[in-house]
């Protein structure tokens, strides 16, 4: 199923600037705050020194904010990178709500760095670190299929072949038919979400989703009233009953969303 989002919608799933888990994705490890620090640290020592020695005491206000701002990017970084990161699937010009089922899901272990140090014996090792991730692969009935890899935790062992797979999809072509991008996926029986990277404003997908599926029963339900009685069989005549039905036609998607 793939139902197409208007831009009010798509704008409320990506936000423009960074959210709480976007801000503590970037927020890293010690060593990733570290960096932060550090180039907190020389920016302001160059504010203070290098404009200060070129320029001159004049522009001592613009000095002042200039290196209050340097200083403080250790906090602000990681608002900066989620955003730059967010404007990336904002630039894209439709979306569509996608919904499929899990393919195939299988672990894995990844190389995610080597170090090198020295044994008792003064020989060098190299050793590799290594880290177990989780590899999904979702799909539906028109063929297309996309496949994700993430750091694996407690809760995707309750993922299985054939759960439903919801996530939002991204393209420059209003029917989509090409995607360009996909977010993170959710699995609504174990309300389990699968991302490297939370691009989802996660509350509103699920209410999106949720008032999808209910409209799609309404309309369901509504296509089942409108239909006629079906005619009595004659039982005696083995042709009246065994005609084929036909396929119903496949609707198309709505754009109220």
């Amino acid at each position: 199923m793939l139902i197409p989002l208007t831009r009010k919608t798509f704008e409320s799933l990506i936000p423009r600037v960074a959210t709480g888990p976007q801000y503590v994705f970037y927020w890293g490890k010690a060593s990733d705050f570290l960096r932060r620090l550090l180039i907190s640290i020389v920016g302001v020592t160059i504010v203070i020194l290098g404009i200060g020695l070129v320029v001159g005491p004049d522009i001592g206000f613009f000095r002042f904010l200039l290196g209050i701002s340097i200083g403080l990017y250790w906090l602000w970084g990681p608002v900066l990178w989620a955003s730059l990161r967010n404007l990336e699937y904002r630039k894209f010009s439709y979306s569509g709500f996608w919904q499929g089922e899990v393919l195939e899901v299988y672990l894995s272990e990844e190389l995610i760095g080597k170090e090198e140090t020295v044994n008792e014996r003064g020989d060098l090792v190299v050793v590799e670190n290594r880290e177990r991730c989780l590899n999904i692969e979702v799909g539906d009935e028109s063929g297309f299929s996309t496949r994700l890899q993430v750091p694996l935790n407690r809760s995707h062992q309750a993922i299985r072949a054939g759960d439903v797979a919801e996530m939002l999809v991204l393209s420059n072509r209003r029917d989509l038919g090409r995607i360009s991008k996909t977010s993170d996926i959710y699995i609504p029986d174990n309300d389990i979400w699968v991302s490297d990277y939370p691009y989802l404003q996660r509350e509103a997908f699920v209410e999106v989703s949720q008032r999808l599926h209910a409209r799609e029963q309404m309309e369901r339900e509504r296509s089942n009233r409108n239909k006629p009685d079906p005619a009595p069989t004659d039982r005696s005549n083995p042709s009246a009953g065994g005609a084929l039905a036909r396929r119903p036609r496949r609707r198309n998607p709505s754009t109220g969303w």
